[in-house]
This record gives structure tokens, sequence and C-alpha cells, in this order.
């Protein structure tokens, strides 16, 4: 991870990560150590991570709004255990996305938790999507949240709860129907 983010995908090579470990290019070559086995075991963690944590805004018997809210909640969770791979490259997700694909054959998607809880929020009510569609509106909640909040703890150095608590409260806000009054 440290030679990832001090040099990102370019310079990230069996020659510094055999430095960094305190071990040889060879000895590292000799276990199968590749660059692409070195992302793909990151890319593969953050993806298993990212399914297990977004379980319960996927099965929870909620309100789409308390989905989203516990989604939400959860892809903090998420960015801050990756919050180093995160921020080295906006594409980590897309990456990890077509990984997926290549290694197994099956496309995974890291917004379909969204989709399902914005839907399911335009269905019961809890949720405004200002007639925008919940695959597009699924997009700009994950982004906006995901590289808002890694923007904010790692290039501004806030706390998990200064960057989460007001992100959070201002995007929940948005989706919020109007009040009946």
């Amino acid at each position: 991870m440290s030679v990832l983010e001090e040099h990102g995908y370019a310079g990230l090579t069996l020659e510094r990560v055999a430095e960094r470990v305190g071990r040889s290019r060879v000895t590292l070559w000799r276990q199968q150590v590749t660059q692409e086995a070195l992302v793909d075991g990151l890319l593969a963690r953050l993806t298993r991570d990212y399914r297990d944590a977004m379980w319960p805004a996927m099965a929870d018997a909620g309100t789409g709004s308390e989905r989203v809210r516990v989604g939400l909640k959860a892809l903090c969770d998420v960015a801050d255990r990756h919050l180093h791979l995160l921020a080295v490259s906006d594409d980590v997700f897309h990456r990890a996305a077509d990984r997926m694909l290549d290694i197994t054959g099956q496309t995974f998607s890291f917004l379909d938790p969204f989709v399902a809880a914005l839907r399911a929020g335009q269905s019961d009510g809890s949720l405004t999507t200002h007639d925008t569609d919940p695959a597009e509106l699924a997009d700009v909640l994950f982004n906006s949240v995901c590289w808002g909040y890694v923007h904010l703890r790692h290039r501004h150095g806030w706390s998990t709860d200064r960057a989460r608590q007001p992100l959070l409260a201002f995007t929940l806000a948005g989706l919020a129907p109007p009040s009946r009054g």
C-alpha cells in the first residue's frame, strides 16, 4: 500500500515492493508475487469488504430512506478501511469491477445496493428522486459520497465524524420528500 500510495499504479514495481518489505525481487518472483497479483489482492479485498458491508442495505426490510442511510454509512466504513487504496485513484471501483469480470466472468456492480434502496424509496414514498432514473441517481449518490468522503478524510485530514456527519446529512436532505404541512 505504501508503494502504491507513494508512486501510483504505474510506479508499483516488484523492486519497490521488495525493498519496502525487506526481501529481494527474486524472492518475490519465486513466490509468484507480481504487480498484477498485488493489485488483484487489494481489489478483491475491497470488493469482498464492500459486498459484506452492503448486505444490510440490500437485505433489511426498512424503508428505502433507511436502506440508503445504512448503505451510505457502510460506504463510508468501507472507505475508511481502504482509504489509502481509494486515495491513489478515483478509478479503484472501476478497476475492481473489471477485475471481477476478468477473474470470475461475472459482473459486479457497486451501485446495485443503492439502486435497490432508491427504488424502494420511490415505492414507499420515503425518498424523492427528482424524476431521475434510480440507476443514474445511484451513480451520483455513490460517487458524491464516496469521493467527497475520501477527499475530506485523506486530503484534508478530517476525522471520521467531522467528514461523515455533514456529508451524509446534506446528501440525505437532498433525497427527503417534500414535507406535507
